[in-house]
């Protein structure tokens, strides 16, 4: 109803909502309050294989990658280093269905599906309620923007909305970028007319374009790379490892 007042067709709204695979999930959406970012281990990057898959994967997309590294001033390394950390170089994109993700989180204005978010979370695992309400508000409105952001996005690209699966936090495709920035920042970097994000090409061309909107700039210091990276997941740890990765696939 929010979507239809806020002036998309009502038809496609109610046909998208009465699919079978759309539905409420608060199993994947209980996730957003108990991940930690810090005990994610980014140092298993590092390691040889990984790094092995990553110069195999530049040789593999030499093309569109230094066609990106050309067209936005992005070192290829570090677009490399991206992927890898984000989805294996596209081995792993998650398996939750993206627009289930957002409409859940958007849902959770409703007290009742409010509780039932709480309710599936382990006792263990449960967050103080004070903070569970506040982090539900804040994290309300941001789903709803972002399912606003991917209805429009795969109406744009003639994409079935419920076939996008991805991270437990909507993030999509090989570069894991919310619908929001695919709406804005994701590039074609085939040039086939689509804009694809599970799509190696345009996937790579994305990742320039983000970085390059952020502050991205051939030749920035070490701390400014650092800066802008940042935008792309607000973790020191991460940003980090994905500089030691760009060192190390330099080295040839």
């Amino acid at each position: 109803q929010q979507l239809i007042q806020d002036g998309f067709n009502p038809e496609k709204i109610n046909a998208l909502f009465a699919s079978e695979q759309v539905f409420f999930t608060p199993s994947g959406v209980s996730s957003f309050f108990i991940h930690s970012e810090s005990s994610l281990d980014y140092d298993q990057f590092l390691t040889s294989k990984p790094i092995a898959n990553a110069r195999g994967y530049m040789k593999t997309h030499k093309e569109s990658l230094d066609l990106a590294e050309k067209t936005y001033g992005v070192d290829k390394t570090v677009i490399t280093a991206i992927l890898l950390v984000e989805t294996r170089l596209g081995g792993y994109l998650g398996k939750r269905t993206v627009i289930n993700t957002l409409s859940t989180m958007a849902a959770l204005t409703d007290d009742d599906l409010k509780e039932r978010i709480w309710n599936s979370i382990p006792d263990k695992k449960k967050p103080q309620r004070e903070k569970f309400e506040k982090k539900v508000q804040r994290r309300s409105k941001w789903g709803y923007q972002e399912l606003k952001a991917l209805i429009k996005y795969t109406d744009r690209e003639k994409i079935v909305p419920e076939s996008i699966k991805g991270s437990y936090a909507g993030a999509m495709g090989i570069s894991q970028f919310m619908p929001s920035n695919a709406l804005t920042l994701a590039k074609d970097g085939d040039n086939d007319g689509h804009i694809d994000l599970f799509n190696h090409a345009d996937a790579i061309s994305s990742v320039a374009n983000y970085l390059k909107h952020h502050g991205w700039k051939p030749g920035i210091s070490r701390q400014r790379q650092h800066e802008v990276l940042f935008r792309y997941n607000h973790s020191n740890y991460y940003v980090d490892t994905l500089l030691k990765i760009s060192d190390k696939l330099k080295e040839g």
